[in-house]
């Protein structure tokens, strides 16, 4: 389950991070506002290979609740790395990129635990 977490993430990262540089430095949009944009892009590839193929899900109808709450931590998550994104590129100087990348590490650490005990568990109820 691990492998096929850190393959799904690694697609959906790079998704996240061909996004960032397109909005980025193709459309010339500033870096922070380029990672919501790129969050948005890479949303939907992320939430289908995560339920699909990581966690085997199924068709059944608490998909609905699994998009949900999946896209609650990703927003929250969103904000983080935003927040993140910015102090290491303005505080520390990294390349925007490589920012991403380090917040991109450590949140994948933070959702995994999330996904599998909570939000993707085999028994998942809703409310």
């Amino acid at each position: 389950m691990i492998i096929r977490y850190l393959f799904s993430g690694g697609i959906a990262t790079a998704v996240n991070l061909a996004a960032l540089y397109f909005f980025t430095e193709i459309v010339g949009w500033w870096y922070v506002y380029s990672a919501v944009a790129s969050f948005l892009v890479a949303f939907s590839v992320g939430f289908s290979l995560q339920k699909f193929w990581t966690f085997n899900g199924d068709h059944e109808q608490k998909g609905r609740w699994q998009l949900v709450m999946y896209l609650l931590l990703n927003l929250f998550n969103l904000g983080l790395n935003a927040l993140g994104l910015y102090l290491l590129v303005e505080l520390l100087g990294l390349w925007y990129i490589l920012a991403q990348i380090v917040m991109s590490g450590l949140l994948a650490v933070f959702s995994f635990v999330l996904y599998k005990k909570v939000i993707f568990k085999p028994k998942f109820s809703s409310i």
